[in-house]
């Protein structure tokens, strides 16, 4: 990418890793910069690009109206945790570009005002199955890849009351995600991916934020390093008063897969991760390789997520052929946010 565009200064900005990565303190980090804002996770942009069909041509105003209203009323995409007028953020889709990028953009635009900050991004750790279509809407994106120890995410995973998998998904996801992202380093390049390590944040967050920042092209500020400050205001309530999220930043939770997981799930892990964990550094256990016949079932877990992934990837395909209107964001930079009606 040219220089022009590194430089810009309202760049898109989107966070994901594997799920128990850190990328919500790693969005706490990021809102907390002046010039930055990164809400809690929404639940309304890849359900939008999904249903693009169904909303028809937006060049048509009935069109916005009603996917400005699925945006602001509807329960599931979490519109309320942003703290906007929903009249005033319908109105602005309704008389905006005639864009499905373009919408959401507005929606994210509204909450960086809302923060007094000229630049916005969203987190969520599935975007890393999605940068293609991230892609699509918002070409001049960054995208920044929160790694973790593979076996403290798969810990992690399995504590959480919301996750319904097993051990093998766990895994899975984590050998999924750092593949997808070596393929994502030599697509996008240095000026639209970055990674950083879960470990190296904890334990110095000041120096890999101010790399981070380098990276965005930003100032690096102080108040980074406090993300708890952000926490009560942003994230949800189940999550942000019971985890340590509202704490300082810590190094004390690395590493502890060896005291969470079992013999036998950590071997399946680091035989499934294979050179991945030492590409990052992290040391391997010498735990004995676990039993033939739980390997032969992760490859099949393995073999059954690869499958349903290329019948996503078709579905998009065939979406594309028939998608009613362009869904590149038609904003730029000297573009002021619309006046609602």
């Amino acid at each position: 990418m040219s220089l022009g565009l590194a430089s810009r200064p309202d760049r898109p900005i989107f966070v994901f890793g594997c799920p128990r990565s850190g990328t919500t303190m790693l969005q706490l980090m990021l809102h907390s910069h002046s010039r930055i804002a990164v809400p809690a996770q929404t639940r309304f942009l890849l359900p939008a690009y999904t249903g693009r069909c169904q909303f028809g041509d937006l060049r048509v105003e009935r069109n916005r109206r009603a996917l400005a209203e699925w945006i602001t009323g509807e329960r599931a995409t979490k519109f309320t945790a942003l703290g906007l007028d929903p009249a005033e953020t319908a109105a602005e889709i309704v008389a905006g570009p005639p864009s499905l990028g373009s919408a959401l953009a507005l929606v994210f635009r509204a909450y960086a005002r809302r923060h007094d900050r000229p630049r916005w991004g969203d987190k969520r750790p599935s975007y890393s199955r999605h940068v293609g279509s991230l892609l699509r809407m918002f070409p001049d994106a960054q995208f920044v890849h929160l790694v973790r120890d593979g076996r403290d995410c798969v810990a992690s995973l399995r504590e959480m009351p919301w996750y319904r998998h097993d051990l093998h998904h766990a895994v899975s996801a984590w050998r999924e995600t750092i593949d997808i992202g070596r393929r994502l380093a030599g697509r996008l390049g240095p000026d639209a991916y970055y990674e950083l390590q879960y470990e190296r944040l904890v334990a110095d967050p000041a120096d890999e934020l101010i790399r981070l920042c380098g990276f965005l092209g930003e100032d690096f500020e102080p108040a980074m390093t406090q993300p708890q400050s952000m926490a009560l205001a942003t994230v949800p309530r189940q999550r942000g008063r019971d985890g340590l999220l509202c704490s300082p930043v810590t190094a004390g939770r690395v590493g502890s897969w060896a005291q969470r997981l079992e013999p036998w799930e950590i071997g399946l892990a680091e035989v499934a991760f294979g050179d991945r964990l030492a590409e990052y550094g992290y040391e391997p256990s010498g735990l004995p390789k676990p039993p033939a016949a739980l390997v032969a079932r992760f490859t099949r877990t393995s073999a059954h997520r690869r499958m349903a992934q290329h019948k996503a990837d078709l579905r998009e395909r065939w979406q594309r052929r028939h998608e009613p209107c362009p869904v590149q964001s038609l904003l730029t930079p000297l573009d002021s946010a619309p006046t609602p009606a």
